[in-house]
């Protein structure tokens, strides 16, 4: 969700300085978001090819869509031409970005995050396959392993052969905290539709992702996404489109920076 706060314009990308503090180190990104090393090097391949032409927006942009292809998930066309912002607000990812811990009752302002965003309720169920990929620290679901609102007790809507799993990788100690976990122990390192799968099976370590299956509406969502790879791959696709053009800089607005991680 790196396009989804400040806008796609290459913020998260900014280092912390004295005068600025990012994105990097907001609660939901710290130690989770990875790979800067990554668009170091595209950027500078590409810097020393042709300077100052390609931004570190749409290298993002493109990296983003070619880490989903190659990964078996579905293709989508992506728009160039996006400059990139000057500034970043650690304090806008903290309020923008929706929670792992969100329960049900908070689904009403997760949507509206995403409405401020111009996404709407599909949106919000679609773009949570995100999930279906990487790892999770065991800090963002351990509360559902013991003391599931304040009860002492597990999560009664997890699957109990998962909960099993996570309480061993993940045991009640402060120290297993930063631990990981697949987010999705069967494809883990592929990009497909098994993530809404597990969720119909109660299988979602976080909470945020299983209370889709709480309400009607996103439920409906979640069992035809399980159920037809085609309509994900297409709507996940269009869904990516409309975040992309989330906050875009273009023409004499912001800069094409030369090193991704400060401003010119």
């Amino acid at each position: 969700m790196s396009h989804f706060s400040h806008g796609c314009d290459a913020s998260i990308l900014l280092d912390d300085t004295s005068t600025l503090k990012g994105e990097k180190n907001a609660l939901p990104n710290k130690d989770s978001v990875r790979g800067y090393e990554v668009i170091d090097k595209i950027k500078l391949a590409l810097e020393e090819a042709c300077p100052c032409t390609v931004s570190c927006t749409d290298i993002l942009t493109l990296a983003a869509t070619s880490a989903v292809y190659f990964s078996g998930g579905p293709y989508w066309p992506v728009a160039l031409g996006r400059r990139d912002c000057t500034t970043a607000s650690e304090d806008a990812a903290n309020d923008d970005l929706p929670s792992p811990f969100e329960p049900l009752e908070n689904m009403i302002n997760i949507t509206a995050k995403f409405a401020a965003k111009g996404l709407d309720l599909r949106d919000v169920v679609v773009l949570s396959v995100a999930h279906t990929i990487g790892f999770a620290q065991c800090f963002t679901f351990k509360t559902r392993l013991f003391n599931f609102s304040d009860s002492g007790k597990p999560d009664p809507l997890l699957d109990t052969s998962l909960l099993t799993k996570l309480q061993n990788v993940c045991p009640n100690q402060a120290d297993s905290d930063t631990k990981l976990a697949p987010l999705d122990p069967v494809t883990s390192n592929r990009f497909d539709n098994v993530h809404f799968k597990r969720l119909v099976n109660k299988s979602g370590p976080l909470q945020s992702d299983e209370v889709l299956m709480g309400d009607s509406t996103t439920a409906s969502m979640v069992i035809s996404y399980s159920r037809f790879p085609n309509l994900f791959n297409k709507d996940f696709g269009a869904s990516m489109v409309k975040m992309a053009n989330i906050g875009v800089l273009t023409g004499q607005n912001g800069q094409i920076r030369k090193n991704c991680r400060v401003v010119n």
